[in-house]
């Protein structure tokens, strides 16, 4: 099955999005903001008491100066007696993380409807070993470095983009190590799988069970086996755009290229012998809107993915779109995508994929300032309950306007 997708498909919905919540439209800024989406957000809570302590954590994530730790926010809100309540409340209580984010999703995608739903990497680098998911790790921005690796779901627009999921990456040293999984409560139905598994997954949990709108997924993160990935798409009815390795193996079908129907060649080869075929695109802020120009190149070749991958779904075995982008007459491309969705012009997919950098700026920013990477505790549901609730102050952060929580943030230690 090809997944189509059209042009107005692939851009609608971000000249909906209205940045501002109810609360700071009436002028009442970041506090009614904040009061507001404690309202929405804990609704799911079953205790008056947990819902207090939801919006004092909130509260305390927007507050806080530097490292938004259980320590620091208790010592910012009300002192030392808070710390146990608080430590308690994120990582031992029994409230469930799963409807706080669904209820966040849904907050923002009746402000307006999403453009994309970006999965985009966080790496959070750790110098030691007990926190859930510690290991050693590769980024491409970081290079080696010692840690966890997450991927987080965005709702994405050119005006509004927040994290509404997330998975943590596990390897094999922590699901089949029976000691560190009962150390870190990790749940029973947890199995290893790989990062690009991972990152697929992210996103599938929330456009098949979450009440969202259907749009097109942004892998922001490199695919090296793009039959599997985008099998699990296509056999969602997901359209998906996702970046690929250069090294990835694709078979070409476009009659434009030599080598049609040979054997599967690098995605980079292919796309450098496409680049008799570039053409200059640029794209306007109105959807469907976009001309010729000699700023951005950009060719898109028809290629066909090979090879399963260990998820057991069944490898994409139609047609897909490979795309190649150059910043200027340079041989080699900048940016590699792949995606399912073979009749969507290449101006509107250009438009998707920049939803991942504005994905990438709003981690590196915003992200810093609401503590999405300063859980410090052991537990695998800790940590998800305080990305939960980071991910909720970065909502509250974007729709009320920056504001700074300034402070020193040293080495990161759990």
């Amino acid at each position: 099955m090809t997944v189509s997708c059209d042009e107005g498909t692939a851009v609608r919905g971000a000249a909906e999005v209205s940045v501002r919540w109810p609360g700071a439209a009436r002028g009442g800024g970041r506090e009614e903001t904040t009061r507001e989406m404690a309202d929405v957000l804990f609704a799911s809570f079953a205790r008056s008491d947990q819902r207090r302590k939801g919006e004092q954590y909130l509260r305390g994530m927007l507050s806080t100066p530097g490292r938004k730790s259980i320590r620091n926010i208790a010592a910012h809100v009300k002192g030392a007696a808070t710390e146990q309540s608080l430590h308690h409340f994120i990582s031992s209580s029994t409230w469930d993380w799963r409807p706080v984010r669904q209820a966040l999703a849904g907050l923002l995608t009746r402000i307006g409807p999403p453009e994309a739903w970006v999965v985009h990497p966080m790496p959070i680098p750790k110098a030691g070993d007990l926190s859930v998911g510690v290991d050693q790790g590769f980024d491409p921005c970081l290079g080696a470095f010692r840690g966890q690796r997450a991927f987080g779901v965005w709702y994405g627009s050119r005006t509004l983009n927040s994290p509404v999921n997330w998975r943590l990456f596990l390897s094999g040293s922590w699901v089949q190590d029976p000691v560190r999984r009962r150390q870190a409560e990790i749940p029973e139905g947890i199995r290893e799988e790989t990062l690009e598994e991972c990152a697929a997954t992210a996103a599938l949990d929330v456009l098949s069970s979450w009440d969202v709108p259907s749009r097109p997924v942004v892998l922001n993160t490199h695919i090296a086996h793009a039959a599997a990935t985008m099998g699990r798409f296509t056999a969602a009815g997901v359209p998906v755009i996702a970046r690929i390795d250069g090294t990835a193996r694709l078979t070409v079908h476009d009659p434009a290229l030599p080598g049609r129907g040979s054997a599967p060649t690098p995605a980079g080869l292919i796309a450098a012998a496409a680049m008799r075929l570039r053409r200059g695109v640029e794209w306007a802020d109105e959807p469907g809107a976009y001309r010729e120009s000699r700023g951005t190149l950009t060719a898109a070749v028809r290629v066909g993915a090979e090879g399963g991958g260990r998820s057991g779904a069944d490898p994409y075995r139609g047609e897909l779109l490979l795309l190649g982008e150059w910043d200027g007459a340079g041989h080699a491309p900048q940016a590699l995508w792949v995606t399912n969705m073979t009749s969507a012009p290449a101006p509107a997919l250009l438009r998707l994929t920049r939803l991942g950098g504005r994905a990438c700026r709003d981690l590196a920013a915003a992200g810093e300032d609401v503590g999405l990477k300063d859980f410090e505790g052991r537990s695998f549901n800790g940590w998800h309950r305080h990305i939960t609730l980071a991910s909720a102050a970065h909502a509250v952060a974007a729709l009320s306007g920056p504001r700074s929580v300034s402070g020193g943030r040293g080495p990161r230690s759990a």
